[in-house]
C-alpha cells in the first residue's frame, strides 16, 4: 500500500495550495480518506475527511477555507487550501480507512509552510 502526498511548499499568508494524495494497493472507492497535520510540538490532528460516499467533515479551524475532494477514477484525494494562515504551517499527511473493517494506512507527509 502506498499513499503518496504532494503539493506542499512555502506560501505567503493569504495564499493557496492544493495537496494531492495518490493511493495504490487499496480499493480506493471503499476507503474514507483524510488529511491530518502535525505542527512542531503539537499532536497530529484531523483537518478534513471525505467518506467513501462523499460526505465531508472539517476541523473548525479550516472550515470555509479548505476543501477536500476525491477522484475515484484516479485513486486520488485532494485538499484545496485557501486563505492560508501561519498557523496552518505543519506536515500534512493523508490517511485511508476502510469503510467497514477500519484498516487504515498513512502516507508520508508533505510540508506546508505559511509565512506571515
Amino acid at each position: 500500500v502506498q499513499l503518496q502526498a504532494s503539493g506542499g511548499g512555502l506560501v505567503q499568508a493569504g495564499g493557496s495550495l492544493r495537496l494531492s494524495c495518490a493511493a495504490s494497493g487499496i480499493i480506493f472507492s471503499v476507503n474514507h480518506m483524510g488529511w491530518h497535520r502535525q505542527a512542531p510540538g503539537k499532536q497530529r490532528e484531523l483537518v478534513a475527511l471525505i467518506t467513501s460516499d462523499g460526505r465531508t467533515t472539517y476541523a473548525n479551524s479550516v472550515k470555509g477555507r479548505f476543501t477536500i475532494s476525491r477522484d475515484n477514477t484516479k485513486n486520488t484525494v485532494f485538499l484545496q487550501m485557501n486563505r492560508l494562515k501561519p498557523e496552518d504551517t505543519a506536515v500534512y499527511y493523508c490517511r485511508s480507512m476502510h469503510h467497514s473493517d477500519g484498516t487504515n494506512y498513512w502516507g508520508e507527509g508533505t510540508q506546508v509552510t505559511v509565512s506571515s
